[in-house]
């Protein structure tokens, strides 16, 4: 009898407990934007969790309707409002259902408005969105990244070397610790000590828990020099970044040098030939028997190799190898002059991908200053989406950029000109193109925000292409594309990454031994590069209404004095009394909110030049 009586007292408990409501999702925070809100929260306890669901309130929370359904596993939601609805107020609230159907009690609500956001602030949005690409998305064993948001242990060398310069970016702008940052590039380093190479040489694609090689394709089964090169400038430029003393950071360093130094640059020059190539494998050795030529996004093989401290190859590959074919143009399109490449430019990659770390202002070989180069192939590239040729819709002034990415079709290096604009526009071409022209690019990075964004804002910001004729919007992310929005934004707002790469010894004399030189044709406004005893100086944002922020490379101990006036050049503030400084980089933030509007003068000085940069105060 007391058998029975315990087992029904079980049965009723099971009975109740299956009857149980889901636990309410916790820590429900709301984050508000210029046209956008987003919801996260903590997952509600309980494995039958089937979805959860989105409610919003719109009279002050007296009701609040459901607005969407999320999976089981999603613990953020972006409800795009739209730019009409600046400064109004929102409630949510989220509840969990169970696989009976079952649904929680709603959370707390919270609420929050959008608002009218300034350039800067849609730049910090941008690139804190992007790096969740990087950081959150990062192969979990490797910390490496994946090619695209479905490729599962599918990582890319050449997108983990851009990832790496996010995670430097994203320490800078403080949305990650320096102490995460330096473990997780310690724990990409060590995974890539045992992952495949061939020659030193990376392959273009491996499992990121194995670090065993995953076929590109048929014959594709070995080192990638190009992929490798861009994972190269990536890990060149922490090596810089992390220069301290610590145990950690000594390791990081020593062991980069030790990838950088067994690259084999000359094996892949197939038997000393005056080119490089792309491909090689034990397997199918050099069967695909593609020449690393210019002009397009491959510069980066030839600084390196020319630079390497082991295995250099001669300087003059550099103009044999990849400047030996098509490489100048010389022509005009829509009136702007293009110094390289194919008519019209070709995909806006080609200015992206090898100028993440290479800093191409006020310097110049015997064909071009790259930074022109890079901004007349933006600037055509833009000015050809205006002319819009063929009529697509959604192009103009402020949507513009054609580039390799999805598209409806499959996947393209879509192009001016021909069967390469099927109309196609890649946010990554004009955001990535920022540092040649930043109002331009910010002014498409609003326009296709705030225009498109309900259907091409997520969770790791702008996805990758959208063509309008065609009523296509795709949800895929792809590490190319996303590298160098959030990096060359940075290399725009502060040069960043540039800094950093090119204070390499080696590849400073790599570009001595190719034959580079000086060159003042830049018109970057953010930069004023120098003689004497100080280089890289450079201030922003500009135009400014708070704060001024200023960084330079001091190439030996200096004494240094900076002031501001005004146009009349009367002085206005005294920002650095004269302090002897040590060698290496400086950043400084100066507080000008106190300033009325004008254009103003910082002179910067040293005990050997003196330098104007001019700069201009909104409020």
């Amino acid at each position: 009898m007391k058998y029975f009586l315990l087992t029904g007292f079980l049965v009723s408990l099971c009975i109740l407990c299956l009857d149980a409501q889901p636990s309410i999702p916790g820590n429900v925070r709301l984050f508000s934007y210029d046209s956008h809100l987003e919801i996260k929260w903590t997952p509600s306890s309980g494995a039958s969790i089937t979805n959860y669901r989105i409610l919003r309130s719109e009279d002050g929370g007296n009701t609040f309707q459901q607005i969407s359904q999320t999976g089981a596993s999603d613990t953020l939601y972006i409800d795009f409002i739209g730019p009409d609805a600046y400064d109004q107020t929102f409630q949510y609230q989220v509840t969990a259902v169970d696989a009976a159907g079952r649904v929680s009690e709603p959370s707390a609500p919270i609420s929050a408005s959008t608002h009218l956001m300034s350039d800067e602030e849609f730049l910090d949005m941008v690139q804190a969105y992007t790096f969740r690409y990087f950081w959150e998305f990062g192969h979990p064993v490797s910390g490496l990244a994946r090619e695209r948001n479905t490729s599962g242990n599918l990582v890319t060398m050449g997108g983990s070397g851009f990832g790496i310069m996010a995670i430097l970016v994203a320490i800078e702008r403080e949305f990650i610790s320096w102490e995460d940052g330096l473990d997780r590039l310690l724990d990409m380093v060590v995974f890539l000590e045992g992952a495949d190479r061939f020659r030193g040489v990376f392959p273009h694609w491996m499992n990121g828990e194995t670090g065993r090689t995953i076929p590109f394709s048929q014959f594709d089964n070995g080192g990638d020099i190009v992929e490798t090169a861009f994972l190269l400038q990536g890990l060149l430029t922490a090596k810089k970044y992390f220069d301290g003393d610590s145990v950690d950071e000594i390791v990081l360093r020593t062991k980069i040098d030790g990838i950088w130094e067994f690259v084999d640059w000359n094996w892949y020059r197939k038997q000393n030939q005056n080119v490089i190539y792309w491909h090689w494998s034990p397997e199918h050795q050099f069967r695909i028997n593609l020449p690393v030529r210019g002009f397009n996004e491959t510069m980066m093989v030839y600084l390196l190799a020319v630079a390497s401290p082991t295995n250099a190859v001669p300087a003059t590959l550099y103009q044999k190898g990849w400047a030996g074919g098509n490489y100048e143009n010389g022509k005009s399109f829509f009136d702007i002059q293009l110094p390289l490449g194919p008519d019209l430019g070709g995909p806006l990659f080609f200015a992206h991908y090898s100028y993440i770390g290479f800093d191409p202002r006020n310097i110049k070989d015997e064909y071009a200053n790259y930074f022109v180069q890079n901004r007349n192939h933006t600037l055509i590239n833009r000015a050809y989406c205006i002319s819009n040729p063929k009529g697509f819709q959604g192009y103009g002034e402020n949507c513009w950029g054609l580039t390799a990415s999805d598209d409806p079709n499959g996947y393209l290096a879509h192009a001016p000109g021909g069967a390469r604009d099927n109309g196609t526009i890649t946010p990554t071409a004009a955001l990535s193109s920022m540092p040649y022209t930043p109002e331009e690019s910010i002014a498409a990075l609003k326009h296709m925000y705030r225009v498109h964004g309900k259907d091409i804002w997520g969770p790791m910001g702008f996805y990758d292409a959208f063509n309008v004729s065609r009523n296509w919007y795709t949800n895929s992310y792809l590490a190319i594309d996303q590298g160098p929005i959030i990096c060359m934004i940075e290399n725009y707002r502060s040069g960043l990454l540039w800094d950093y790469f090119m204070q390499n010894e080696e590849i400073q004399s790599g570009l001595t031994a190719i034959g580079f030189e000086p060159d003042t044709t830049t018109t970057s406004t953010r930069t004023e590069v120098v003689a004497a005893n100080f280089f890289q100086l450079k201030s922003w944002p500009n135009p400014t209404s708070e704060q001024l922020q200023l960084s330079f490379f001091l190439n030996e101990k200096a004494t240094v004095k900076m002031n501001v006036t005004d146009a009349s050049g009367r002085p206005i503030k005294q920002l650095q009394k004269k302090q002897q400084l040590a060698p290496g980089p400086h950043r400084y933030t100066f507080d000008v909110s106190g300033t009325e509007s004008g254009m103003y003068y910082l002179f910067f000085e040293t005990d050997k030049r003196t330098s104007i940069v001019p700069f201009q105060i909104i409020h």
